[in-house]
């Protein structure tokens, strides 16, 4: 049963949002998201939806994270830097892709449920902290960096904590619209951008937010 509805999700609502990418699609089906998913909720685990989770956050729409997989290229090989674990789906479905996976997510109940969700299904060479992404100052650089909460103002940081070659996905702006962007690090000293899609989705906790003018 679980395993139609995750391919009728996969088929009808991931891949026709232009997610064509094969080793994105086989990572969702390896990838369960209900036990991601609280339990009142479950029965939502794969309708294309944002699903609430504790602190006011909201897990991910699939189509949304299948176009973050698709636009990181993931390869197998990479360790990437996750900004926002939520519940740890996304967290999974990273670690299905590549090498290795730290996130950090400052909500200490989000963090908790994640560790609990990825112990779970036995992932490995996934570290998760507790702590506000804003401030930490990770060691080493990442070939891939998610963030999976929006940004208000765009803040080069995690752009600085790519290696050269690296990708950055980030969603910047504000409700009502919002562009998903592709950063790519392609020397120590400069960078590209590519626009993806608009969608809305959670600020994240403790971003700059634009300056407010007074009259």
């Amino acid at each position: 049963m679980q395993a139609n509805a995750r391919e009728q999700m996969i088929e009808h609502q991931v891949r026709a949002w232009d997610v064509l990418n094969e080793r994105v699609l086989d990572t969702l089906r390896k990838v369960p998201r209900e036990p991601f998913v609280p339990p009142q909720y479950r029965f939502l685990a794969y309708a294309d939806m944002e699903v609430l989770l504790p602190g006011g956050q909201h897990m991910l729409r699939p189509s949304v994270v299948g176009r973050l997989l698709q636009a990181l290229q993931l390869g197998g090989t990479e360790r990437v830097f996750e900004i926002g674990t939520g519940s740890g789906f996304v967290t999974a479905c990273l670690r299905a892709a590549s090498a290795a996976v730290l996130s950090i997510e400052i909500l200490p109940e989000l963090a908790g449920m994640a560790r609990r969700n990825l112990a779970t299904l036995g992932l490995r060479d996934i570290e998760v902290l507790t702590g506000d992404a804003v401030r930490y100052e990770p060691q080493g650089r990442f070939e891939a960096i998610a963030v999976t909460a929006s940004l208000p103002v765009y803040d080069p940081r995690f752009q600085s904590q790519l290696a050269v070659g690296g990708r950055l996905f980030v969603v910047v702006g504000e409700a009502p619209v919002m562009e998903a962007r592709l950063i790519r690090r392609v020397s120590e000293d400069a960078w590209t951008t590519e626009s993806l899609f608009e969608t809305v989705i959670d600020p994240l906790v403790d971003a700059t937010r634009p300056v407010e003018f007074t009259f």
